[in-house]
């Protein structure tokens, strides 16, 4: 298993058990000590892996963090666990003491499930307020399993996480800023928009109108932006051979003798909207389209043994849904946007073919 499977699994385990972990004691057994495993440290090695590390803070002798891992016989990274329940607001001022007395250049702040990764960017032997790297493990993203890999026993480099850490930081930092302003634009963003589209004055009515404008605007844009990309990707998937598509759909030829088969605008955008209903179950690049002559046939794998939906887009405007016994019943849309209302059969026609699959 590949150190992203790995880091998936830890995060997949989780909804599964967290019910029953009561203590930070528990937490620490079954979600923070794998995931020190996934990183490929020892954590029965206490040359490795020292757990309860003693780090003296001023007048205070005998204060413990959880675990300290060890690089060239010195501590290189201190993690403070709490149990899986707390908000690790709370906390990371304790953090901050350990770190300040340690030679230790980097600091995890976890409840096992959120991880925050520390360091001192901003002031030298100081802990930085902000995490350059944080995440939920069972919500992780494949580009911040890149970054977690820098911390890896085989790859772990301090000089190379360092050099990339400040931009990460502030690099998250603008994200969140960005979805913020996005999501609830503040005063200062509306106005600066409304002061580039509009001339006269602008009053605390004109800032009312243009705040629901500029939500609205940035919604729209956001939606165009992402069917431009989704429409470049279908183009460059979709380029394979026809005739090869001809021998597998259903025995039933794509191109008729006479008339070519002509996929339309509206077939396009209607596969995309299947694609990103069905995003949050499988990969997008397991999702293909065939064109016949009568409909337009969406399928898992590219295997027309294994169709999701078709779709009957004439003056009437119809979608074929399958049954556990591939059975089609076709159901009536005004708009190609109710696909959206048969969003839990379209999930529950891809949980079936994937229990075939794996039995």
């Amino acid at each position: 298993m590949d150190f992203k499977d790995e880091i998936k699994q830890i995060g997949e385990r989780i909804s599964k058990l967290k019910s029953q972990i009561q203590t930070e004691e528990a937490t620490k057994n079954a979600f923070i000590m794998p995931f020190i495993l996934a990183l490929g440290y020892d954590v029965f090695n206490p040359l490795e892996v020292v757990p309860e590390f003693v780090a003296d803070i001023g007048t205070k002798k005998g204060e413990k963090i959880d675990y300290a891992i060890f690089k060239d016989s010195n501590p290189a990274i201190l993690i403070e666990c709490k149990h899986w329940g707390q908000n690790l607001h709370l906390h990371d001022g304790q953090l901050l003491r350990y770190f300040h007395v340690s030679k230790a250049k980097f600091g995890v702040l976890t409840n096992g499930i959120e991880y925050r990764f520390y360091s001192d960017l901003d002031e030298p032997n100081k802990m930085d307020s902000l995490p350059f790297l944080s995440f939920r493990i069972d919500e992780i993203r494949d580009v911040q399993i890149e970054e977690l890999k820098k911390f890896h026993k085989s790859y772990f480099d301090v000089e190379s996480i360092v050099n990339t850490a400040s931009d990460l930081k502030y690099t998250n930092e603008l994200k969140n800023l960005l979805h913020q302003e996005l999501s609830n634009p503040s005063a200062e963003f509306v106005k600066h928009f409304a002061k580039q589209v509009y001339t006269g004055m602008v009053t605390a009515k004109v800032m009312e109108s243009f705040t629901e404008l500029t939500k609205r605007s940035i919604n729209q844009y956001i939606s165009e932006l992402y069917t431009d990309r989704l429409k470049q990707a279908l183009t460059k998937e979709t380029e394979k051979s026809t005739n090869e598509q001809l021998e597998e759909l259903n025995d039933e030829p794509l191109i008729s003798n006479s008339k070519a088969v002509e996929t339309t605008e509206e077939e396009l955008e209607a596969f995309m909207i299947v694609k990103s209903i069905l995003r949050q179950k499988i990969s997008v690049s397991r999702i293909f389209y065939r064109d016949a002559q009568s409909y337009f046939a969406i399928l898992l794998d590219d295997n027309n043994r294994k169709t999701i939906c078709r779709l009957y887009l004439n003056k009437k405007k119809y979608v074929g849904l399958f049954d556990e016994e591939k059975r089609e019943t076709k159901h009536e849309i005004e708009t190609i946007d109710d696909l959206y209302n048969h969003a839990e059969v379209l999930l529950e026609t891809i949980n079936l073919y994937e229990v075939v699959t794996n039995n």
